[in-house]
């Protein structure tokens, strides 16, 4: 069987990955979509690792998955199931700086934490084509819904699944 590609929708926090997971889920009905924050745990490394073999375990039934949470290669490089995937493609979701503080004030958040936040998105948006392979695409949600948001995740998630499977098909039919 070959191996299938993971999708991870990724970002900091307040850009609206627990609220798209959902909407993402009914788009996409043939793929499993989970929010990682559904597991609260204090070793996120573990954490990932664990999302990792269950995306593997799923993929064995020729199915996608797609996770939601913030997750970047460097938590995934030192797990076991890394490599058991064709690709790992990325989107990050983004915002602004005023909106994402915006968001994070109205959960309680603190200013060093929202700060923290900042610095990690811009963190994402400057290394998106250098730290991912293939290069990270992004997704403004400063300004649109959350339907228009996993519209664009379903259509981003689709295109790359679409391709992979083609190329995989075409790289069986010339072995």
């Amino acid at each position: 069987m070959n191996k299938l590609p993971l999708f991870v929708v990724t970002g900091a926090s307040g850009t609206g990955k627990t609220t798209i997971s959902s909407l993402v889920r009914k788009l996409l009905p043939d793929f499993d979509v989970f929010d990682l924050d559904i597991i609260n745990n204090v070793d996120w490394q573990i954490a990932k690792a664990n999302w990792l073999r269950i995306a593997y375990s799923i993929s064995l039934s020729g199915r996608g998955t797609v996770l939601c949470g913030t997750m970047i290669p460097e938590n995934i490089e030192t797990a076991d199931h890394k490599d058991k995937f064709d690709r790992i493609y990325y989107m990050n979701l983004h915002c602004n700086d005023s909106v994402r503080e915006e968001r994070l004030k109205a959960r309680g958040w603190g200013e060093n934490s929202i700060e923290d936040h900042k610095n990690f998105a811009n963190w994402l948006v400057h290394n998106a084509n250098t730290a991912f392979n293939p290069p990270m695409q992004i997704t403004d949600t400063s300004e649109l819904l959350p339907e228009e948001v996993a519209e664009q995740i379903k259509d981003w998630i689709l295109k790359n699944w679409n391709n992979q499977l083609s190329v995989s098909q075409g790289d069986s039919c010339n072995s």
